[in-house]
């Protein structure tokens, strides 16, 4: 399964809850989470996408991923301040968030979700 893209309806349905006037938000899953922050036009970001959706495969029922388009979610963006693109989230089963800016080589994001976990 590929990573699943989300609009600010779906992220609120899904993953999480946003906590007004703060960068937080209430996680709602059961178990961990990849966000990727992302633009069709990014370089990095269209290297980064297929790496994420072959890793989806891989912790299918384990992880979830999602995508989150920073041009069409621009609410959703500014909430998390992405001010650079791939932004990563990953979140543990708790709720505690680790946030990666820039292209991780597909070896540290294999890395990086098994820490998830």
């Amino acid at each position: 399964m590929a990573a699943i893209p989300l609009n600010k309806e779906q992220f609120e349905k899904r993953v999480a809850r946003i906590v007004p006037h703060s960068r937080e938000f209430v996680f709602l899953g059961h178990r961990p989470a990849v966000i990727d922050f992302y633009a069709e036009w990014c370089g990095p970001c269209q290297m980064v996408a297929p790496m994420l959706d072959d890793l989806s495969k891989t912790y299918d029922g384990k992880v979830d991923f999602y995508k989150i388009n920073v041009d069409e979610e621009n609410e959703l963006s500014g909430h998390f301040d992405i001010r650079s693109i791939p932004t990563l989230f990953l979140v543990t089963a708790k709720g505690e968030v680790r946030r990666f800016t820039g292209a991780l080589s597909r070896d540290r994001l294999k890395q990086l979700v098994d820490e998830l976990l």
